[in-house]
């Protein structure tokens, strides 16, 4: 297929030019492409005020910060900027600005996020069309739009939609440098990386090597002005990516929230630490804390090895044409052989060599993973699956064997994620194999132009058929909760669906294995004891204590009749909380402050209330709009503040009571304990009431008796 064969006819192009702006004359002759962005804007847009506050554990950091530049500055989940958020500011910046611009709501945060998916998908189209013509950039663009966890994270209000976006211009701006030489090219290529380094840090980082590596190795204007060109990127990169962590290393402490998911209040910890290298190599918290590999399931990704990312959980969300992927990138080294000249080498070494190397990290990491990370693989998949489908329209022998291999390498990767899916989407197998045999037969031999441009387009859509679909039947259910999946509600990977139901369980669904109504851990009666059918960790009434119907419960593990647990009203799976999903009220676990304590602090003065999880916080700010901050991180487990933190919080009136009890939910292995020594502290020096079963405990006035209660002088 031409470059031009989607082209409008040119005298239909120029009375366009005559009638519109030059702009939307120019784009209105490229039909495809405005046909790709429509499609992208469906699957974005359609039906997506179901997915209420997404994670609310965002949604709430963004209320704050949308009535306070310093919460907006220092991305403060709380109203008094007593704690940030473990991740860095940029897409809650955004969201911030558009819920000041429009008010608050769940369009206000979620619209951006659809939009940055639009984006994506045209700079993909544009990036490809460059290299391989307007059907390849055509098919890369469907590609990335139709992948599953990518309608997803478009949806949602997790920070990944942006950092793809960041990413995809990255790359985009890195094949421009590859084309002039010019270095203001790689400068932008800098910026955008930092941007995404400023969205979810070291994350964005992993493009970097491939990048570099392709500029040096092919080197436009000589090797030597290349490392000049490459430390003026690296420089771009280093000064837009540091900015915001330079920012708060040298703003003073006091004047700054604690930042989350550290014990020492240093944005280098967060860095290096929770959110860099121990979600690689392990931290505390991942997955042997549950047991590890297979007993962790789908929360973090499960089993590491080779073929992690076409397992269940990970395969239907961004697997299915891996292999297609794979083989365009062998194919174009064998077809280049790499030399300089070939505008086809930089291609592959900085997309293939940025899908090796993060391919790798995901398939091994072994901390903190979640299985919706793996749509930063997609704008890599989907470019090399462009590539391929450019490759396969040539005429010539390369062609010729080329266009088999690809089709096959699909189709591999394809059926294996079809075989996880069970009885899903049964119909797409003989598709594959029929349609995609088929194709891969005629193109093999010396077909006429126009026949071997069918057999393309009918092979592309063979192998696009079954995730488009799985991706499609995201828009029917609300992409709620702390963990987005693509797929109908039976995919999500913390429960919903079949195996949990709707917004119940940490097991159940496809990826646990769970059976119909089974939920638990991994499913069914659950893997920790749990009453038969019932959702959740451990499920039912739960071999664990807590609220009836669900595991960990409003009461927390012990049944304490402090704080409610991070996972309260409903457990850490069942019931009304968990970790999300369709029926979720909220991202990582219901509870919250009762509404009775909330009003019993409004009569008496008010003041900030501080809990141990920020998970529980958001709850509340969200429904109740109720100046609550959580101390102890993410789950209650992630942060450690100390009591001399908390005595000056009170001194200076940002804090004034506290609600006690344990850090959330014990699990072998998880030896956190958040900021539970301080808050034993607090116990002792303030006096305490209860409110509606909760030990309330009134810290106005007693900085001193902390501090005393610390043995700090």
């Amino acid at each position: 297929m031409s470059t031009d064969s989607f082209a409008a006819p040119a005298r239909l192009r120029r009375r366009r030019a005559r009638a519109l702006p030059r702009p939307l004359a120019r784009l209105m002759t490229y039909p495809e492409l405005l046909g790709l962005l429509a499609v992208t804007g469906v699957l974005n847009l359609w039906n997506l005020s179901i997915n209420g506050w997404a994670n609310t554990y965002y949604a709430a950091a963004v209320k704050s910060m949308s009535t306070s530049w310093h919460d907006f500055l220092f991305a403060s989940m709380d109203k008094s900027g007593l704690m940030t958020v473990d991740k860095p500011p940029l897409a809650l910046w955004v969201q911030a600005l558009s819920a000041r611009l429009f008010g608050f709501s769940s369009w206000s945060i979620l619209v951006p996020q659809a939009l940055m998916g639009i984006a994506a998908t045209g700079l993909m189209y544009d990036m490809v069309r460059r290299r391989f013509g307007r059907f390849a950039g055509f098919v890369a663009g469907l590609t990335l739009a139709t992948t599953p966890i990518i309608v997803a994270v478009s949806r949602h209000n997790n920070p990944d939609e942006l950092l793809i976006l960041c990413t995809v211009a990255a790359l985009w701006f890195a094949l421009r440098a590859l084309d002039t030489g010019a270095t203001k090219w790689l400068v932008w290529c800098g910026v955008f990386v930092g941007l995404g380094f400023e969205t979810k840090m070291a994350a964005a980082l992993m493009v970097v090597p491939a990048i570099a590596l392709a500029y040096f190795w092919v080197a436009p204007r000589g090797r030597p002005r290349a490392v000049r060109q490459l430390l003026t990127g690296g420089f771009a990169l280093a000064v837009v990516g540091l900015a915001w962590p330079l920012l708060v290393t040298l703003t003073p402490a006091a004047d700054r929230p604690w930042i989350s998911g550290t014990a020492d209040n240093s944005i280098w910890s967060l860095i290096f630490g929770y959110n860099g290298l121990g979600r690689v190599a392990g931290q505390a918290g991942g997955p042997a804390a549950l047991g590890g590999g297979g007993r962790a399931g789908g929360v973090f990704g499960g089993p590491t090895g080779i073929f992690r990312l076409l397992a269940s959980g990970l395969g239907d969300q961004a697997g299915w044409l891996l292999g297609l992927a794979a083989v365009a990138a062998l194919a174009l080294v064998a077809i280049s052989r790499l030399r300089r000249g070939d505008a086809r080498t930089g291609y592959v070494i900085a997309f293939g060599g940025s899908l090796l190397t993060a391919g790798l990290v995901f398939s091994f990491a072994s901390g903190i993973f979640h299985p919706y990370y793996v749509s930063y693989l997609a704008p890599m998949i989907a470019a090399l699956v462009g590539a391929g489908a450019g490759m396969m329209l040539g005429s010539g022998r390369t062609a010729r064997i080329v266009a088999p291999a690809l089709i096959a390498g699909g189709a591999i990767t394809e059926l294996v994620v079809l075989g996880e899916l069970g009885s899903q989407l049964t119909w797409a197998v003989p598709v594959v194999v029929a349609l995609g045999g088929a194709s891969a037969v005629l193109l093999a031999t010396a077909l006429p132009a126009r026949l071997r441009r069918v057999s393309v387009a009918v092979a592309m859509a063979a192998l696009l058929a079954a995730p488009a679909t799985w991706a499609a039947e995201t828009l029917g259910h609300a992409t709620s909760g702390t963990f987005p999946a693509g797929g109908p509600a039976s995919a999500s990977t913390l429960g919903g669906g079949p195996g949990g139901g709707p917004g119940g369980g940490f097991g159940g669904g496809r990826s646990f294995r769970g059976g119909p109504g089974g939920g638990g851990f991994p499913g069914g009666a659950g893997a920790f004891p749990g009453a038969p059918g019932g959702g959740g960790f451990p499920g039912g009434a739960g071999a664990f204590p807590g609220a009836p119907g669900g595991g960990v419960g409003r009461s927390g593990l012990s049944g304490s009749s402090h704080l409610p647990s991070p996972f309260g009203g409903g457990g850490f799976a069942g019931g009304r909380g968990g970790f999300g999903g369709p029926g979720a009220a909220d991202g990582f676990g219901g509870g919250g402050v009762s509404t009775a304590v909330i009003k019993y602090v409004d009569a008496h003065g008010g003041g900030t209330i501080g809990v141990e999880s920020q998970s529980s916080a958001a709850t509340s700010i969200l429904s109740d709009n109720a100046n609550v901050a959580g101390l102890g991180g993410f789950s209650g487990r992630e942060s450690s503040v100390t009591a001399r933190w908390i005595a000056q919080e009170v001194k200076e009136g940002r804090l004034r009571w506290i609600i006690g009890g344990d850090s959330g939910f014990d699990v072998p292995g998880d030896t956190r304990t958040g900021s539970e020594a301080a808050f034993a502290i607090v116990e002792k020096a303030c006096p305490s009431v209860t409110v509606d079963g909760t030990k309330l405990y009134d810290c106005a006035g007693r900085a001193s008796a902390i501090l005393k209660a610390a043995h700090v002088p």
